[in-house]
């Protein structure tokens, strides 16, 4: 129970970041998280990535490089509220036993980029492309960001603050260097 009431806070009030509460569930409580997830819209990556695709008519390519942490489940989900302002795709990758090894990817067209002010600007990194990456941890008090643009698309890389001695800044550059 404790489960779907996260879920249902972090879909409705907390935009950038998904927690658990640390203990250990049981497989007979996977179903029941599987249904709390589909409920809000949450299907596979692969779908939802179609789905994207779909409504945007262009392809979204995501990061084939993971980071170095265990994870047990991982959703997708394509947003698509009234307007356009706030449609777009997310990923989440997280560990049902490791409530920090959470990892979230969002993306959405870069016409509708979420702006960030200098104040919350760690540092930047030039990646591959010649595409800038910001990288924050003031943003958001439970994760860190890496947030850069590609092909038209804005994406947002969040790990929990938890883990980021195993996912470091520069991970997250090796992340975004491997979209293709």
């Amino acid at each position: 129970m404790i489960v779907i009431r996260l879920l249902r806070l972090f879909v409705l009030c907390i935009p950038f970041y998904f927690t658990f509460t640390g203990t250990s569930y049981a497989s007979n409580d996977s179903k029941e998280l599987e249904n709390s997830l589909s409920e809000i819209g949450y299907t596979s990556v692969h779908q939802a990535l179609q789905d994207s695709n779909k409504h945007f008519n262009r392809t979204i390519s995501l990061p084939i490089q993971l980071p170095p942490v265990p994870f047990t489940h991982n959703y997708g989900r394509f947003n698509n509220p009234e307007g356009k302002l706030n449609d777009g795709f997310e990923a989440e990758y997280f560990n049902k036993a490791l409530s920090e090894n959470h990892y979230m990817i969002r993306v959405r067209p870069v016409e509708n980029r979420i702006k960030f002010k200098k104040g919350f600007i760690d540092q930047t990194f030039k990646l591959n492309d010649e595409n800038t990456a910001i990288y924050s941890t003031k943003a958001s008090s439970v994760i860190n960001l890496l947030i850069f643009e590609k092909d038209g698309w804005q994406y947002m890389l969040s790990v929990d603050k938890r883990i980021s001695n195993k996912v470091t800044s520069e991970i997250l550059v090796e992340i975004a260097n491997s979209i293709k």
